[in-house]
């Protein structure tokens, strides 16, 4: 192939985005792409609905660490362009409470349209294709998959993505190429990842929804509470309120190996404890039953449960503070196979700002979730692939 040629590592939303991007401009480029098909993984998000971007595209709304990484590639490819690249593919998108998903509700549209794109440009892609080294040679930047098949160019992007979803091939391989080439890795956890905890009334609540809050409790300092679904699981908690949460626990849990984390849980949010007092003593008051206490506040399974918080009616204020501030221990958080994003990844500092370029190993770019960039639920983690795959394949 020619000695000019961009080769992508990674067939998802940013090494799909940096191939059009760059074979829009005239450059040759290949796609390396490890499983039988491209983008498999953009099917699965947003429940297969695929939450494009969010309206507010800010940078607050990524890890601390990758904020000026983010405000850098926003500014060159952000929503603007980004709606304005998917309309020139033909795709037609709504907004819904900030989140833009594609008009007809389905991934496999947007897909569609990129792979559209993509045979329109003459991009070929060499599926099966698992990169397991990149070396400077005479020709240039030389690919080494595990068959031994070489491809050599002037110009790698590794997007290979993170360790979610390895049913579509999402493994960690992209973080193990760039440890080869000397990056540092911040340790992947995964992040918008159900908790595990061992309390006896998860179990007991098993599959019970409820509108709830939550916060984390990390060695005694409380984070910012998030209201949501809550879901009682036999392995713990999930639900939004849950997975917009989790990336700090799991960041003290599996990167720094802390013990002292807790889950404060708000079970009825929409009363403050004064309303909350007035009404459990007014319904003391009336003689209600203990476990009829509830009735009204929570499904009617709860009642059975917590009626010993009732059984000494002279006491509402302790049923106040288990209500409101209810605690639970985590010990640890569910796997790869049910987290949605990645946290960590190539450390953003030894990438240069405005290209994407390796501090480290010129030649070699970085696009998507393989750098240690991750954001909250609602769009921003895609909205950063195709920005990142933009300014790469650029």
């Amino acid at each position: 192939m020619q000695n000019d040629l961009t080769v992508i590592v990674g067939g998802g939303a940013a090494g799909i985005c940096a191939a059009i991007t760059s074979a829009r401009r005239g450059r040759p480029v290949v796609i390396c792409e490890k499983t039988p098909w491209l983008g498999k993984k953009i099917l699965a998000t947003g429940n297969g609905r695929c939450n494009l971007l969010n309206d507010d595209l800010s940078e607050h709304h990524y890890n601390p660490a990758a904020k000026d990484l983010v405000r850098s590639v926003f500014d060159r490819y952000g929503k603007k362009e980004i709606l304005d690249f998917f309309k020139d593919l033909g795709l037609e998108v709504y907004s819904q409470d900030g989140r833009v998903f594609p008009r007809t509700n389905q991934a496999a549209s947007v897909l569609k349209v990129l792979d559209l794109e993509l045979k329109r440009l003459g991009v070929p892609v060499e599926y099966d294709f698992e990169c397991t080294s990149i070396s400077r040679t005479a020709a240039g930047l030389t690919v080494t998959a595990k068959t031994g098949r070489q491809i050599n160019g002037a110009k790698v992007i590794i997007a290979g993505g993170g360790k979610t979803y390895p049913a579509f091939g999402a493994d960690g391989g992209a973080f193990a190429l760039a440890g080869k080439l000397g990056h540092t890795i911040v340790e992947p956890v995964p992040s918008a990842v159900p908790l595990v905890i061992k309390d006896g009334l998860c179990q007991q609540l098993q599959g019970q929804r409820i509108f709830a809050s939550a916060r984390s409790i990390i060695g005694g300092q409380p984070g910012e509470p998030i209201s949501g679904e809550l879901l009682f699981t036999k392995y713990g908690l999930s639900g939004t309120c849950i997975l917009d949460i989790s990336r700090e626990i799991s960041v003290a849990l599996n990167r720094e190996r802390r013990a002292d984390i807790e889950l404060s849980v708000d079970l009825v949010p929409f009363l403050d404890r004064v309303a909350l007092r007035t009404e459990i003593t007014r319904r003391c008051q009336m003689g209600l039953q203990p476990e009829d206490m509830l009735t009204g506040f929570l499904p009617n399974k709860f009642g059975p449960l917590l009626r010993e918080l009732f059984t000494q009616q002279n006491n509402p204020e302790a049923a106040v503070g288990f209500l409101k501030d209810r605690r639970f221990k985590v010990t640890g958080t569910r796997g790869w196979n049910e987290a949605e994003f990645t946290s960590g990844g190539v450390a953003v500092t030894e990438v240069n700002s405005h290209t994407q370029e390796s501090l480290i190993y010129p030649g070699v770019y970085f696009a998507g979730e393989v750098l240690d960039v991750d954001g909250r639920r609602g769009g921003y983690n895609l909205a950063w692939a195709w920005a990142s795959g933009m300014a790469a394949g650029a």
